[in-house]
């Protein structure tokens, strides 16, 4: 198996399978995190208030978005709720194999994702202070996010920027933040899918004890969607450690280096069709799958794990396809021809997926 052409594919499974960063200040306790006895952090206990009597969120958390959402935002909308020109855009980019991708390739801004969860593993960690003023939001990558709470409006936005601009207030016991004026030089997914400067987005923040904040996104881009999206991206306190600067710039190069074939590929339906099925994961993998649907829509074929959206397979060669997250998809045949599994070859190990049969 050509180790170049593999990299095409699973240089984004080193994005979403290496563990975030290693843990700093080992040594150090968090002040202030309630202890069992063999002092351990008590993630169960209470929640904190602050001291006008309010939930208070300051911490460092890491988010735990349902893993469909990180290739495809629009898991949960029927196809034709997604704008065709999004659904194109998202198409050519798989296509590509990912290799634009302004944020995991080219360093920018990863922009709305930080506040879906569905960004790199490296930049993954989110740090909140939280002020009767402002709550600040900091991101291991040196992104950060600013949300005023002296009963501001959001501003009529002149000048779109990556991270937008956030006002927050309370309803009770929940923390709800409004988001607007981001460019659209940002995908959403590592499935690319797109948006645009219409995008508002609206987070509802409520900690139901020491450990863990329960939190719902809804995003509403009348230009890219039909329809809003809400997802569940609930939040996990990290005790006993600090953030730890992310540059992407620093990565070496070759770490995520992208190279597709030559010229397009192209793959005779018939055997297209041989790959339709339901599949089966044998083995535990990162993002908990346990099922594969692979079906053929307009010539291409589509994986759709866990029965939760669809994501293009892009062609590499007769066999072998990138979904860009968990690795590159290698279908395998028996002595007669029926295929009997898919090999997925991550960074680390390589997961097989088999075939049901009626």
């Amino acid at each position: 198996m050509n180790s170049r052409i593999i990299a095409i594919a699973i240089a984004m499974a080193a994005f979403a399978l290496s563990a975030a960063a290693q843990a700093q200040w080992v040594t150090e306790r968090t002040p202030g995190i309630p202890r069992l006895a063999d002092g351990k952090p008590n993630l169960t206990a209470p929640a904190p208030r602050t001291a006008d009597g309010k939930p208070d969120f300051t911490g460092i958390w890491i988010a735990t978005p349902d893993p469909a959402y990180l290739m495809n935002i629009a898991a949960d909308l029927d196809p034709d709720d997604v704008q065709a020109w999004a659904t194109q855009a998202s198409v050519e980019r798989m296509k590509n194999y990912g290799k634009d991708d302004p944020a995991a390739i080219k360093c920018q801004p990863f922009g709305p994702r930080h506040i879906f969860g569905t960004m790199l593993a490296e930049a993954a960690r989110t740090k909140i202070v939280q002020t009767p003023a402002v709550v600040l939001v900091l991101h291991e990558d040196l992104a950060y996010r600013q949300i005023f709470m002296d009963g501001r409006k959001l501003p009529k936005v002149t000048n779109p920027s990556f991270m937008g601009f956030s006002v927050g207030r309370w309803e009770g016991e929940e923390l709800v933040v409004e988001s607007a004026g981001f460019n659209d030089a940002t995908w959403l997914d590592f499935g690319g899918h797109p948006h645009s400067e219409a995008l508002h987005i609206t987070e509802r923040y409520r900690r139901v004890d020491f450990g863990h904040i329960q939190r719902r996104i809804t995003l509403t881009d009348a230009e890219t969607f039909n329809k809003p999206i809400t997802i569940s991206s609930d939040l996990n306190l990290v005790p006993d450690t600090e953030l730890l600067e992310y540059v992407c710039t620093e990565t070496p190069a070759d770490r995520y280096s992208f190279s597709g074939p030559a010229e397009p590929v192209h793959i005779a339906p018939e055997l297209l069709a041989k790959y339709v099925g339901e599949y089966q994961f044998e083995e535990d993998n990162p993002f908990h799958y346990r099922t594969m649907t692979i079906s053929l829509h307009d010539g291409q074929l589509y994986a759709d794990f866990n029965g939760k959206g669809r994501v293009l397979m892009a062609p590499i060669n007769d066999t072998m396809f990138s979904p860009r997250l968990l690795g590159t998809f290698e279908f395998v045949s028996d002595a007669s021809g029926a295929v009997t599994h898919v090999l997925a070859h991550s960074i680390a190990v390589t997961y097989r997926i088999v075939r049901r049969r009626d």
